[in-house]
């Protein structure tokens, strides 16, 4: 992580930046143009895009996900003023590219096309004003951002259907060790009180999202070796279904116990939340094993 500093040389730091720019009038209107073109072009695109965070709780860490993109460009302040400013023309092949994929995205109804072409819009503008060196100083701030949109749909259909299996697996497993009578066929389970079905909404595909990004953020601020935030996001993969199976064998003993409607009402929405929070804190005890396990090679 990088080392404090003061306000006076985050001002220095600032102005060395600021003056980049400013000493070149042409570039501040080209911005300007640009900016303003992009609010045009994409305005609709990113009014959709915020909905889908409000609307679905699976989806709300977009909300995060540009403000911690933003965090990690400012810390990397210091090292971009240290970087001259060499404008690359490449930029504009992919500047072109990236609205070549926003109309296919748009003729095609393709969400993440075109919304993923705002995001390639911009490592293109950064190459053509700024160059490669600055380009990759943000390559991670850059490259974050991807994970504030929703993965497109013939992703989540490949996905969401061998989950379904697997997390219908894991929880018949879980209850029949419980010593619940219980038969599974393909995702449905069989309860001698009545059948569940692990729909698509039930796959845990998009708590596995959610908890992967999560994953990255945490991984940035609590690790500074890429090799171990790696290691938290890959091992938030069996975290996430683990999770899931928890929560349909959670609903399979309310359903078999207490109340067939209870589990499929309240305590079904609400043992998502639970879940994901027993979802950070395995995240967290995973860390923990991971420190754990390099202070005994240390020693």
């Amino acid at each position: 992580m990088p080392e404090p500093t003061t306000y006076a040389q985050d001002h220095a730091v600032a102005a060395a930046v600021s003056s980049k720019i400013w000493a070149r009038p042409a570039l501040i209107v080209q911005i300007t143009v640009l900016l303003a073109a992009i609010a045009v072009i994409y305005h609709g695109i990113l009014a959709a895009l915020v909905l889908d965070w409000w609307n679905d709780p699976n989806f709300s860490h977009g909300f995060v996900i540009p403000v911690f993109s933003f965090f990690v460009a400012w810390q990397q302040r210091k090292k971009l003023a240290a970087l001259p400013l060499a404008p690359n023309w490449f930029g504009l092949v992919v500047i072109a590219g990236a609205l070549t994929v926003l109309i296919v995205g748009v003729l095609g109804a393709e969400l993440f096309l075109s919304r993923s072409s705002l995001v390639l819009l911009l490592g293109g503008l950064v190459i053509y004003f700024a160059g490669w060196p600055h380009f990759r100083a943000l390559l991670f701030a850059w490259g974050v951002l991807f994970l504030m949109i929703p993965i497109p749909v013939i992703v989540f259909n490949e996905i969401a259907f061998p989950l379904q299996f697997l997390a219908s697996e894991l929880a018949t497993w879980l209850l029949s060790v419980l010593g619940v009578p219980v038969l599974r066929e393909g995702n449905v389970i069989h309860l001698p009180v009545m059948s569940l079905e692990v729909v698509e909404a039930c796959s845990g595909i998009r708590s596995l999202v959610s908890l992967t990004a999560l994953a990255v953020i945490y991984g940035y601020f609590v690790e500074p070796r890429n090799l171990w935030r790696a290691a938290l996001v890959i091992g938030a993969i069996p975290i996430a279904v683990a999770a899931n199976a928890l929560r349909i064998m959670g609903t399979g003993l309310v359903v078999q116990y207490w109340d067939p409607q209870k589990g499929e009402g309240f305590f079904h929405t609400f043992s998502g939340w639970i879940i994901f929070v027993l979802s950070l804190a395995m995240l967290f005890a995973l860390h923990r094993s991971f420190k754990l396990l390099r202070r005994g090679h240390s020693g």
